[in-house]
């Protein structure tokens, strides 16, 4: 059945605010390149897993930085694979620092940019030390913060610059995320991040920032929310806020709340599986450890348990694995 949303908007508009144009072409490409193997398969059912991959999320696995975060659904998507993927990080209480945090994110995209992950340790780090160590969650949820809502960010700190040095505010913004181009934060000196600027003036250049431009921004009731609360503020400080808010996690959607970020019952229940039939395999092999093909057995069964870990993938495995493109 057809939501409300969808009955009260023009079919070019719904088409628009759900990219789906994005995935056609996409689809497209990908069929174009993989044309031999789906041969087999037909076209019908290819196009049927490969939306499948797009509802579920999947679809963004170990492709490249351009497409991952061409849609805000892509965004949601990676943001809860590397939660689920890495979240035993986090479980076991590991600190990393922020060029160990960016090797796990090219481990789901070999091209993400080490400006982001940067951006995101400046968030928990309030840029005092860039090798230091950080928590999962702390650094989950800035990196949230700084992934998804990335064009708006960069736009807020050119805000807040000139607020700072008694200016105009500059509300020219730079390109969309489809145009895959990354731009510099404007450098803060020490009397920026520490001196902070009039809070209710800076709520009124952000409302008008996403009122005029539809890229992601935070909920802007939510923004007031946090900057109602003070009198003036950093941009950092502002980045931590948002990066703690209950309120804009939620309706980001794309993790659990802080509570429960070590929880993934499904994700566990699949690893206690794989751990006891690893076991099972192990014990004949100590008992039959000169047998010929004992190794290659054990080592198959492995690799057939890993393949059904659902980790950040579907429930259901996928009918084809896409690489990236180049």
């Amino acid at each position: 059945m057809l939501s409300p949303e969808r009955l009260a908007l023009p079919d070019y508009e719904y088409l628009a605010q759900r990219h789906v144009l994005t995935y056609m072409e996409d689809a497209v490409c990908q069929l174009l390149e993989n044309r031999e193997d789906i041969s087999q398969y037909g076209i019908a059912r290819f196009f049927t897993e490969y939306f499948n991959s797009v509802c579920q999320g999947t679809h963004i696995l170990f492709r490249e930085f351009s497409f991952i975060q061409a849609t805000p659904h892509n965004r949601a998507s990676f943001l809860r694979a590397f939660w689920r993927c890495f979240r035993t990080v986090g479980k076991n209480g590991d600190l990393l620092t922020m060029r160990e945090y960016h090797c796990l994110l090219q481990l789901l995209c070999p091209d993400f940019p080490l400006e982001l992950t940067q951006k995101a340790a400046r968030i928990v780090l309030m840029d005092d030390a860039m090798d230091c160590l950080m928590s999962f969650s702390d650094f989950l949820f800035a990196f949230q913060i700084q992934f998804y809502y990335s064009e708006f960010l960069d736009n807020v700190a050119v805000i807040y610059q000139d607020l700072l040095s008694g200016k105009n505010p500059n509300t020219v913004i730079v390109p969309t995320s489809s145009s895959g181009q990354h731009y510099q934060r404007p450098a803060l000196g020490e009397a920026g991040m520490l001196e902070g600027v009039e809070a209710s003036l800076f709520y009124q250049c952000l409302e008008n920032l996403c009122d005029r431009h539809k890229y992601s921004c935070p909920p802007p009731a939510l923004v007031k929310e946090i900057l109602s609360n003070v009198q003036k503020l950093t941009f950092y400080g502002f980045l931590v806020a948002l990066s703690k808010h209950h309120g804009i996690n939620q309706a980001l959607g794309a993790l659990p709340d802080k509570g429960d970020l070590m929880h993934d019952p499904a994700m566990d229940e699949e690893l206690d599986r794989l751990v006891v039939r690893s076991r099972l395999y192990r014990t004949p092999r100590q008992h039959r450890g000169k047998e010929p093909g004992v190794f290659g057995f054990q080592r198959r069964g492995k690799l057939e348990a890993l393949e059904r870990v659902p980790s950040a993938l579907a429930p259901t495995p996928n009918l084809y694995r896409w690489e990236p493109r180049e």
